[in-house]
């Protein structure tokens, strides 16, 4: 029986989580969760996660952390604790074959081939054919990933394209740039600043401010309260882009046009991923907006500009779009990394 690690790390909460490897597939054998800043020593920390299991029960031999996190040469230093993580070191103090360390969103790359039904939504159909894959994410912040096929299998690529410039397509959202750079004091605007969760509460913070004083709305004062929490890093804030979401589905006028123009700017970007990585085996939309805001994304407002790329529309209507909507897909893709590992 072989059995394997696999944990998703993250500034607030650890998953650990042990698998065995079946004929059909993984079965999560146990599953625990940590408070991160609790812990000095990560490798205390799985240690005692891998002491916790029945008496007379088989050790992991290999194992994939995600790691929230740049992974250079098998070592990462995570920015919000006080962890210097080796993949070398942590594999003989945990007494594994082999460990390894990837990036929290890239890892996502290895679990894509292998989700289930309940694990992923259809967002669109198209003509899957042999090659790249690609995952887009707009959570709090905007994930990239690109997995390229290899002789042992998927290579997944980590990838800083969300901090590239934002390119407006239409003139609305060259004044929502202009504005957010100015209001912000920023050098630039990166498609993260618009493209992401956050980037809703910046969108509809604009459509606030173009309409005027005269023009007072319900969701104002939570807008003003969320912007000075952002400048500050203060932890309590009101959730900004959800009671956008919400309003957007009551109707509101405004929370609906703040939804579309982002709706638009993700479309949009999500086609020139799919240029940029020609990912015909498909691409997926991750994070925490994918399963909250799945009817919308399966819209016009999103797939109209995603397909709209001059004389390559044909290519981008062939790559089927999908979404990632297990809350623990990160888990699940470090544990399909553990079994590529086997050899």
């Amino acid at each position: 029986m072989t059995i394997l690690l696999a944990g998703d790390i993250g500034g607030t909460k650890t998953l650990l989580a042990t698998y065995r490897l079946e004929a059909d597939g993984l079965v999560q054998l146990r599953c625990e969760r940590f408070a991160s800043a609790a812990w000095d020593d990560f490798s205390a920390l799985v240690r005692q996660f891998l002491a916790g299991g029945k008496a007379g029960s088989e050790a992991p031999s290999h194992g994939c952390l995600a790691i929230a996190g740049p992974v250079q040469d098998g070592r990462v230093r995570l920015t919000n604790l006080p962890w210097e993580l080796d993949e070398l070191e942590l594999a003989s103090s945990c007494g594994l074959e082999r460990l390894e360390l990837v990036n929290d969103f890239a890892v996502l790359i290895y679990g894509l081939p292998h989700l289930g039904q309940s694990q992923q939504a259809l967002v669109r159909e198209g003509l899957p054919q042999p090659g790249p894959l690609a995952i887009l994410g707009a959570g709090t912040g905007l994930g990239v990933a690109i997995g390229v096929p290899g002789p042992q299998g998927l290579i997944a690529l980590a990838s800083e394209a969300a901090h590239g410039e934002f390119a407006p397509r239409l003139e609305r959202e060259w004044r929502l740039k202009q504005w957010l750079q100015q209001d912000l004091s920023l050098e630039r605007v990166s498609i993260e600043r618009i493209v992401s969760g956050t980037g809703l509460g910046h969108v509809f913070r604009w459509f606030l401010h173009d309409a005027g004083a005269g023009a007072p709305h319900g969701l104002a004062e939570a807008a003003e309260a969320w912007a000075l929490a952002e400048l500050s890093g203060a932890a309590e804030r009101p959730d900004l882009p959800a009671l956008v979401a919400a309003a957007a589905a009551a109707a509101d006028p405004t929370a609906s046009a703040a939804l579309d123009l982002w709706l638009g700017a993700y479309g949009s970007v999500a086609g020139d991923l799919a240029l940029q990585s020609l990912c015909r085996g498909g691409l997926w939309l991750g994070g925490g907006t994918a399963a909250k805001l799945l009817p919308q994304l399966r819209s016009q407002a999103f797939l109209a500009p995603f397909a709209a790329k001059g004389r390559l529309t044909p290519v981008l209507e062939q790559i089927p779009l999908r979404a990632l909507i297990d809350p623990e897909a990160g888990l699940f893709s470090a544990a399909c990394r553990a079994r590529m590992l086997l050899g």
